[in-house]
């Protein structure tokens, strides 16, 4: 931004220069021009008044005494001829005259028709050009010859060059000048921009330890920053007061859930036989309280701490989660099975993995009929040391109903649970477990299996990939946490 404003003052400063120096300097150079071309021609037409009534008497010894004393510089030359266009007299003296003869010059022959002119000729031996003015001497309409005055426009030049580099230099150094001042004055006014950027993303964050100058930069800008703190010191507020509803809300539950839930199982001698079963809806109503207030109590840890991924050995957990959910597939009649190429390590917040699995092999071994299969399928990336490297998935199918299109895209809204689903499940199982992902830089999608059943793919990045930010996540879980009791939402 600071570039921007600097550019846009300097593009500024030299259209102003631009447009004041180039008709300045112009306008110098022809003025020195018109100055050296007015000098000649009255020169031209004093010696030409002098010299006429020389020519007139035919006497002409006086006219090199004329032009020597008239003319004031050695760089200016004159030249008097005849009506014939013959030289008479020349100053200096030793100027070369190519021929005695003038008759065949223009200007020469236009001065003799009584038709003054003045114009620049070139040199072609020196290279220099010479500006001269050529006028009859004439008494009435008789001419009896011309004058030629000619002088370098070598000075001229030079004095024009000198005008137009003392302005190219100033016009620099104005522009020095500006570059200075409009560097001071865009850190000036993008200061309180770079404390908003900052403060931005401390918010972002989660904490605003730094908030932005209410004092300093331009008055909008000002405004700008107490609005914002204002709005920033709110919006923490609200969200500690949040974390904090959700945090003491579920531990304020547990003891009482789980009172109830003895209460209620000390009740059972006292129940007839043919009641027992609302004894029981009652008690798996308490459990499946018990596992909404730990669900809440995941997520709110989820959205409260914050811890960076590290590389975790893929396979491992893979081999520990599958071991551990045999016993349950197996108690189902449902086989487990751990398919692909080793994955290796993936990044991951520590015991997000464990959790993600747990929840998403819950969901799975509860939705496959007895006699099916639920495979957890590996696909490492393919060039894991590449910073664009594919990531890794982790694949686990069942052979379920499966679900519809409609039903996967909402299969991850909280509390949400897809129709015709065994009752206890909270709907939270998919949200902590999408969270989880996206905490460790990944994601999860939910597809149809060509042979039917749930595709659930869980996208990692590899664990030679550097985590370049910080994410929100919290240490929930263990590889050793018990399996999930949330069946499919």
């Amino acid at each position: 931004m600071i570039h921007r404003i600097l550019l846009s003052y300097l593009t500024l400063t030299l259209l102003v220069l631009l447009t004041l120096e180039i008709p300045f300097g112009i306008l110098y150079a022809r003025s020195q021009t018109s100055a050296l071309t007015t000098t000649l021609e009255r020169d031209a037409v004093v010696l030409a008044e002098l010299a006429e009534e020389d020519i007139e008497n035919a006497d002409t010894r006086a006219l090199p005494h004329l032009l020597r004393g008239y003319i004031r510089g050695n760089d200016i030359q004159a030249v008097v001829v005849d009506r014939h266009g013959t030289v008479l007299a020349a100053a200096p003296t030793d100027v070369p005259v190519t021929s005695r003869h003038l008759a065949g010059a223009p200007d020469i022959i236009a001065a003799l028709h009584n038709h003054p002119s003045s114009g620049v000729r070139h040199h072609s031996r020196s290279g220099d050009d010479d500006r001269y003015a050529t006028v009859p001497a004439a008494s009435g309409p008789i001419v009896r010859g011309a004058v030629r005055i000619s002088a370098p426009t070598r000075g001229t030049t030079e004095r024009i060059h000198t005008a137009w580099a003392l302005l190219a230099g100033g016009g620099l150094a104005v522009l020095a000048a500006m570059t200075v001042i409009g560097i001071a004055l865009a850190r000036w006014t993008t200061r309180p921009v770079r404390e908003l950027e900052h403060a931005t993303a401390q918010l972002a964050d989660g904490t605003l330890t730094e908030p932005p100058a209410a004092d300093i930069g331009p008055l909008e800008l000002r405004r700008l920053a107490t609005t914002f703190n204002h709005t920033a010191t709110r919006l923490q507020h609200l969200l500690r007061a949040q974390h904090r509803f959700a945090a003491d809300a579920s531990h304020q539950l547990k003891t009482p859930l789980t009172a109830l839930r003895l209460r209620l199982e000390n009740l059972e001698p006292d129940i007839r036989p043919d009641a027992r079963h609302h004894l029981d809806h009652a008690v798996a109503e308490t459990d499946r309280l018990v596992r909404m207030v730990h669900g809440l109590l995941a997520l709110a840890r989820l959205e409260e701490d914050h811890t960076a991924p590290s590389p975790v050995d893929a396979d491992a957990v893979l081999n520990d989660r599958v071991e551990t959910w045999s016993a349950f597939a197996a108690d189902h009649d449902v086989t487990l099975s751990l398919t692909g190429e080793p994955a290796g390590r993936v990044q991951a917040v520590p015991g997000a993995l464990e959790q993600i699995l747990d929840n998403l092999l819950a969901n799975a071994l509860r939705a496959t009929p007895p006699g099916s299969t639920v495979t957890v399928h590996r696909m490492p990336a393919r060039a894991p040391y590449h910073r664009s490297a594919a990531p890794v998935k982790l694949h686990i199918i069942d052979q379920g109903p499966g679900m519809t299109a409609l039903d996967r895209e909402r299969a991850f809204d909280r509390f949400w649970r897809a129709p015709h689903t065994p009752p206890g499940g909270t709907g939270l199982g998919l949200t902590i477990a999408r969270q989880l992902a996206q905490a460790s830089g990944g994601a999860i999608a939910l597809h149809a299996h060509p042979a039917g059943g749930l595709d659930a793919v869980i996208h990692l990045r590899p664990g030679s990939a550097l985590s370049r930010t910080r994410t929100n996540a919290g240490r929930v879980g263990s590889s050793q946490a018990p399996p999930p009791q949330d069946p499919r939402p």
